[in-house]
């Protein structure tokens, strides 16, 4: 993998990766690779799609949101993206990676490991649970994820482990007029108020993003989330 060139994709956003970050990003790309063998982490396995698609992808937030030793969870966590590369970059952050399946876990543990990272763990289980937990209940400044769910059901789950103040920030696809429109009912609900949307191309015409930046201006009403798997299949509208 040629994971030198992340490094002019991002300059034009001002931001770099020393040559120990980028080795890491270069083992990740192996572990990705070869645990994709086993376990179901990713349809994107070719080099420069991972690289732009999941690597460059997965920094986007930086671009718009500064980074520094914030509280971050990633809800529904996956094989990484984002939180696993902002680590990479942004060392200082403190991050929980949370998803359902305990496979995913385990691949994660093993990057963590691997990598040598630092002030990041893992908890397997569902956003509906964790949130009633006081532990983690408004606990974050940031509440991150990536191609999880429509932003009204991503709001529901996300928004109870920001803390006052704090942001949930989704990335996603081109195509979410009707997604954010349909999710103010919620994303009000929560406790919070959309901030910015922020439109990106991505580099070799891979396509366009969208980053939704939302912010915490009042507490989570004690019964939401709602119990696991009504969030999605009865979304707030």
């Amino acid at each position: 993998m040629m994971i030198h060139e992340l490094n002019s994709l991002l300059e034009p956003y001002r931001l770099t990766c020393d040559e120990k970050q980028l080795e890491q990003f270069n083992t990740y790309f192996q572990l990705l690779i070869e645990w994709n063998q086993k376990i179901n982490l990713t349809a994107i396995t070719e080099p420069k799609e991972v690289l732009v698609k999941h690597f460059f992808d997965s920094l986007t937030p930086a671009f718009y949101h500064e980074l520094s030793d914030q509280t971050l969870i990633d809800i529904g966590a996956g094989a990484g993206f984002p939180s696993i590369p902002l680590k990479i970059c942004f060392p200082e952050l403190k991050i929980t990676l949370l998803d359902s399946l305990n496979k995913r876990i385990t691949f994660l543990k093993h990057v963590i490991e691997v990598l040598g990272l630092q002030n990041i763990n893992c908890i397997h289980g569902r956003a509906e649970e964790l949130a009633k937990n006081d532990k983690y209940r408004e606990a974050f400044d940031i509440a991150i994820s990536r191609a999880v769910a429509r932003l009204n059901i991503l709001s529901e789950l996300s928004l109870p482990f920001v803390k006052l103040g704090g942001y949930m920030i989704a990335l996603k696809g081109s195509n979410t007029y009707e997604e954010v429109d349909e999710a103010k009912k919620a994303i009000q609900i929560m406790g919070a108020k959309l901030t910015k949307e922020h439109h990106l191309l991505l580099p070799e015409n891979f396509g366009e993003r969208k980053i939704i930046i939302i912010k915490k201006t009042k507490e989570t009403p004690k019964k939401y989330p709602r119990k696991p798997g009504i969030p999605s299949r009865k979304p707030i509208i």
